[in-house]
């Protein structure tokens, strides 16, 4: 039977891990977007800010064609 601490450290080592792991993605993506944004756009960010919005936008409609999620801001 696991000690009631080695079950709390358990989750909390878990879900750091799983925080840890996204912002690292989230750093990652944010790198190559700045990338993209200076290389190819050539730094004009009205286009990459607006692309953004769009993007975004397609994206949290997309997977069930509501946009609930933006109520939780």
């Amino acid at each position: 039977m696991k000690s009631p601490k080695k079950s709390v450290l358990s989750y909390l080592a878990k879900n750091i891990f799983t925080v840890i792991g996204l912002v690292m993605v989230w750093r990652g993506i944010w790198y190559v977007l700045d990338w993209f944004d200076s290389r190819i756009l050539g730094g004009n960010h009205a286009w990459t800010a607006v692309g953004g919005i769009i993007l975004g936008l397609a994206i949290l409609y997309l997977p069930d064609k509501d946009l609930k999620e933006i109520e939780k801001l």
